[in-house]
């Protein structure tokens, strides 16, 4: 074996793409998302692809789930084209119920709850990226919605009050945490018993090549950070939650496929629904 041969292990290791620490995906997500604020782009891939999304036509908007109707109430532009699905699809929200949303980016689901739980209901919404809570707080006055706020904090140390909300809702967004543990134990947290959680997210369906997982902007772009479903049972039961069901939704492949300009993320990642139960 020649010297070159024997130092392969050495530089394999060396070479390996390490992934990066909390603190710098955290950084990571909330430069993009200070960028899609500004920008109005969209958080979900990059390149081109995210250019081609930046503006949400009628069919996007229908593979997330949403209806004409519901993309026609909301005024401004709090629809970026976020998200992997539509969580106030499932979360079977009623009047003068409280809603929290995780990451709540531009506030359109925030809107759409204000929505169903009318005058007496009351939305949170809470981003950790200052630039996105103002435009937030701008649709809200655009949309006249007296109902809805929104608060500047991480998911994993939520602004709000224990025992205070209904349900919790999210959108694409709870992969971005480095610590999704400690963001379902926040959201059991700030639950009445009773109260109930709602989220689209996307899962992992198949081990991600290294350098995504070493690259931040697949981190931060909801790719590199999906866990598999048993993780997330796992998570969300040790946190204390109940009834808990995560379903794939095999149909966003149409949309996670335009993700990413150099491979198809769908081949890894795919779009499901994961609902919980705090116990009464």
């Amino acid at each position: 074996m020649s010297e070159r041969s024997g130092s392969t292990d050495a530089e394999t290791a060396d070479s390996t793409p390490s992934e990066p620490d909390a603190d710098e995906q955290r950084r990571a997500v909330r430069q993009r998302y200070a960028r899609i604020a500004e920008e109005s782009s969209s958080c979900c891939g990059s390149g081109d692809a995210a250019d081609a999304i930046a503006s949400p036509d009628e069919e996007l908007n229908r593979q997330l789930g949403y209806s004409a109707d519901e993309t026609e109430s909301v005024n401004g532009d709090a629809n970026l084209g976020l998200g992997c699905g539509n969580p106030n699809a499932i979360a079977s929200l009623e009047e003068g119920e409280t809603v929290l949303d995780l990451g709540s980016g531009a506030g359109f689901d925030c809107f759409l709850a204000a929505r169903e739980v009318g005058d007496d209901g009351r939305v949170i919404g809470v981003d950790m990226t200052p630039e996105m809570v103002e435009k937030a707080r701008d649709n809200a006055e655009q949309n006249d919605a007296t109902s809805v706020e929104f608060r500047l904090g991480e998911i994993e140390h939520l602004p709000v009050a224990d025992g205070t909300v209904d349900a919790v809702i999210s959108n694409c967004v709870v992969n971005l945490s480095p610590d999704k543990p400690q963001v379902f134990r926040e959201a059991y947290r700030a639950l009445r018993p009773g109260g109930r959680l709602a989220i689209s997210d996307v899962v992992l369906t198949a081990e991600l090549p290294e350098e995504v997982h070493a690259d931040l902007e697949s981190v931060a772009s909801c790719v590199a950070g999906a866990s598999p479903v048993p993780d997330l049972e796992r998570a969300l039961a040790e946190a204390g939650f109940e009834e808990i069901e995560i379903e794939s939704d095999e149909d966003s492949e149409a949309f996670i496929s335009e993700w990413d300009d150099e491979r198809d993320v769908s081949e890894y990642v795919v779009s499901a629904t994961i609902e919980a139960a705090k116990p009464a």
